[in-house]
């Protein structure tokens, strides 16, 4: 059965930081891109960052310079480490593991900036 837990996620003052974590199981965590979605009241969901089998990553224009993705293959575990956050980023954080016919998301944590 695969499951994606994420922790991490809370309250927190403009500019603070959060570390967000995503354990996977049931999937072989190395052949999958990994990526963290969010999703704020009203709006579509939006893709925030990627990182590839490979390592390489990729971000909303919205929180370049400011987050940062990273994945411990032997941890099977991706991480999402935010900085100087802003009300805006007020939002539920969703993990994604996708691979060719198989996309998989987690239950999501809350993160919760105010100003």
């Amino acid at each position: 059965q695969v499951q994606l837990a994420e922790s991490g996620g809370g309250f927190v003052q403009a500019g603070g930081s959060l570390r967000l974590s995503c354990a996977a199981s049931g999937i072989i965590f190395n052949s999958y891109r990994m990526a963290w979605y969010r999703q704020a009241p009203g709006k579509q969901r939006e893709l925030v960052a990627h990182i590839t089998t490979g390592g390489t990553t990729n971000y909303a224009d919205s929180v370049k310079g400011r987050f940062t993705i990273s994945r411990d293959n032997a941890k099977n575990t991706v991480y999402l480490q935010m900085n100087s956050l802003k009300p805006e980023d007020t939002a539920v954080y969703f993990c994604n593991a996708l691979a060719i016919l198989h996309n998989y998301w987690g239950q999501g944590t809350q993160v919760t900036v105010s100003s």
